[in-house]
């Protein structure tokens, strides 16, 4: 059977892109807005399109060397000016340096009188004239409503606009024309920018539940691929940032490399090497139990290892935790002071949901910690509902994860039923669940810990209990009494029983060894006194039986002497024969 073999695609040339510069938008189109052509920005008022726009211009003067002409038709340039200052945009500059010009069109609509002889001629050669004196590569006409106010007719309208992007693409720039959102589906209020438009970002600015969030979406890119996602996006100091993070792919790197909890006793629970780098880590249980002190530990551990640890705190100030932390021998301010540990702090309702994600991903991509902290993710609920907050985990853990980031969250339990589900609903997304829970035995609380799950490792099934100390935190060993395991001052009570035992034992003991010892003193004794009669005994008996075989002796030798003198021999005879 033959092989098929894959037919190679053609090398076509892409469309060519302007960079924004504008932080996450530049990832959402692809690389930027459409080169030499027009994008519409539409949206209802408030939403941040003059902004955006603004910034268009700004970042392509700065970062990218392309001067910029901003047509406005509302504003002036003071105040343009004015408004952008907060954001570090020093307009003045610009147009001093020729980068950025400012050109205010004030059209009033007494003065426009529709006529088959009106026309865009006059701005064209304005622009036209702007573009040329400074080498203008982006232009900006915010915003498109004042600048056909006044016309009624369609046929007029739908010509010159046309006749508009023909010349800004005969000019070559790339522009981007702002638009209010019309009524309905519309998307603009005249309902035709958007087909003769080769880009429309369409921006949104919701208020739920009190609570304000702005949107982009891009509804339409010419010639290019492009995110189709509704995407949250932020203002503040440093301008806009859009956040272009997704839960569609799960082909990230993963790492065997370890790190420590900061401690040892629940190392020793994971295997002894505590968890995995770029993991993410709940630790749940009910209010009181040391969710943040388990947290601050881990934070302490990372910042200790000369890394840079991010802490989102939802409930308690820096200086609150930085104080509680010492009562536990846990030092944090040397490590604020280093800059190694960062707090973010602030109420769930400050933002929407959107719009904390946006900001936590700004400030990890700033900080660029090790570690990062939320403390805790049960508050975000008072902005969202648990579908939403756990799509907005999803997508934050994905982000951490990408980053090769370790990411420990506490979770309030509202109840004390245990169950396979945490009340947000994450339990089942994290890689490592450590539950921390309340004993109540013989009229006192204890905390207790154990490991409900942790991907990838052997670990601990056992029931720890947690104590919480002047010098810090640690798992003691489990105790097994006689009634099973024992926690807290029963646990202490157990352990002086037993150590009472030991030494009541000790004691029997050491008296019982005296008392063989004086015994075998007394035996042995004995047994001398004996050995010495029995040799005395044996004395007695070898003096007679010597004395019987000397007497003897005397006698054979006195017979022996009778006889010589019977025959008549004499002694002195026999030694002459």
């Amino acid at each position: 059977m033959s092989k098929v073999k894959k037919e190679e695609k053609p090398n076509f040339p892409s469309l060519p892109k302007s960079q924004t510069g504008i932080t996450g938008l530049d990832e959402i189109t692809g690389g930027g807005l459409p080169q030499g052509r027009p994008t519409l920005i539409c949206g209802e008022a408030g939403c941040g399109k003059t902004l955006m726009s603004l910034e268009f211009i700004v970042r392509g003067a700065t970062e990218f060397n392309e001067p910029g002409i901003f047509m406005a038709f509302e504003e002036k340039a003071e105040e343009l000016a004015m408004n952008v200052a907060s954001l570090g945009f020093d307009l003045n500059k610009l147009q001093t340096d020729n980068m950025v010009k400012i050109d205010h069109v004030h059209i009033d609509r007494s003065e426009i009188e529709e006529t088959g002889e009106y026309d865009l001629e006059g701005l064209f050669i304005r622009l036209g004239y702007s573009i040329d004196s400074i080498g203008a590569k982006r232009v900006v006409l915010d915003t498109l409503e004042n600048l056909f106010s006044g016309l009624t007719d369609q046929t007029i309208l739908r010509a010159e606009l046309r006749r508009l992007f023909n010349f800004l693409k005969s000019k070559g720039v790339t522009a981007i024309i702002t638009g209010e959102k019309g009524e309905g589906p519309s998307l603009t209020r005249q309902g035709l920018e958007e087909y003769v438009s080769d880009c429309v970002i369409l921006l949104d600015h919701r208020v739920i539940n009190q609570i304000s969030t702005r949107r982009l979406r891009v509804i339409k890119y010419r010639g290019s691929q492009h995110g189709t996602n509704e995407y949250p996006f932020l203002i503040d100091e440093d301008g806009i940032s859009v956040l272009p993070v997704t839960s569609l792919k799960l082909g990230k790197d993963v790492s065997s490399q370890r790190v420590s909890s900061g401690i040892p006793a629940l190392d020793s629970m994971l295997g002894g090497h505590g968890f995995f780098k770029g993991s993410s880590i709940l630790v749940s249980g009910t209010a009181g139990t040391g969710k943040t002190s388990i947290a601050a530990y881990f934070a302490n551990e990372t910042c200790n290892g000369g890394k840079r640890c991010l802490y989102f705190a939802f409930e308690e100030s820096p200086k609150q935790i930085i104080r509680n932390m010492k009562s536990i021998n846990v030092d944090m301010q040397k490590h604020v002071d280093n800059n190694l540990l960062q707090f973010y702090a602030s109420r769930p309702t400050l933002y929407g949901l959107e719009m904390h994600l946006v900001a936590i991903y700004k400030l990890i991509k700033r900080f660029k910690p090790a570690a990062v902290i939320l403390d805790p993710i049960t508050n975000l609920i008072t902005v969202g509902s648990v579908s939403e907050v756990k799509s907005m985990l999803i997508r934050l853990i994905d982000f951490l994860q990408e980053e090769q980031i370790t990411v420990m969250f506490t979770a309030l339990t509202l109840n004390t039923i245990i169950s396979d589900q945490t009340d947000e609903g994450v339990s089942s997304l994290v890689d490592a669940w450590l539950l921390v829970r309340d004993i109540e035995y013989n009229g006192e609380r204890n905390r207790g810990m154990y490991i409900m799950k942790s991907r990838g490792m052997k670990h601990s099934n056992q029931v720890r209990e947690f104590v919480i100390t002047d010098n810090g935190l640690d798992l003691v060993d489990v105790y097994l009494g006689p009634e099973g395991v024992l926690t807290g001052s029963a646990r202490e009570a157990e352990k002086l029983k037993e150590k009472t035992g030991l030494a009541l034992r000790d004691f029997a003991v050491s008296r019982k060894d005296k008392e063989i010892m004086r015994k075998r003193m007394m035996l042995e004794s004995k047994i001398n006194s004996l050995k010495a009669e029995f040799e005395s005994v044996e004395d007695e008996l070898n003096k007679i039986y010597l004395e019987e075989e000397l007497k003897q002796q005397i006698i054979e030798k006195n017979r022996e002497e009778i006889t010589r003198m019977r025959r008549g021999t004499t002694g002195a005879d026999k030694n002459k024969s």
